[in-house]
Formats: C-alpha cells, structure tokens, sequence
C-alpha cells in the first residue's frame, strides 16, 4: 500500500470518528456503558478512549473499502474475449 493511500484512508476517518464520538457521548454516558467497564474496570476516560479507538476501526475499515472499490480496473482485465 502507498503512503499516500494510507493517509486517504487514516486521516477522514479520524476526522469522522471525532464528530461520530461526539455525538455518541452527547447521548450515552459511559458510566451507561455496563457490558465494558464491569468487565475490565476501566474509567470514564479508558471507555472514552476504547469507544474512540473502535469506532476509527469501523470507519477506517469502510474508508479502505472505499478506497479499494474506487480504484479503476486493471488493463488485463479490460480485455474482450468472444464466446466460442
């Protein structure tokens, strides 16, 4: 993968995923979040960051597939070959 690919990728879904959290903890208090800091005890901050960190994940994964689906076809695979 190119660099720069790479940065098409990381950078709008980082931007995405600040607005995305934003308006998830505007809605949904961590301390609500029972299934998480139970389980691993973690802080209001540590659900914060964990939220943050999965939600880049999603977001990056649909950024790369869009990536991968925008790219035109390879020259080889433009080739016609008639039926027999």
């Amino acid at each position: 993968m190119k660099p720069y690919n790479l940065l098409r990728i990381v950078w709008p879904s980082f931007l995405i995923t600040i607005a995305q959290v934003g308006v998830l903890f505007t809605f949904i208090d961590p301390s609500e979040i029972l299934w998480l800091s139970e389980s691993y005890e973690l802080s209001r901050q540590g659900v914060y960051t964990f939220c943050f960190f999965l939600c880049w994940a999603m977001v990056s994964a649909a950024c790369a597939l869009t990536l991968y689906l925008t790219q035109p076809p390879q020259a080889s695979e433009w080739q016609w070959h008639p039926r027999r």
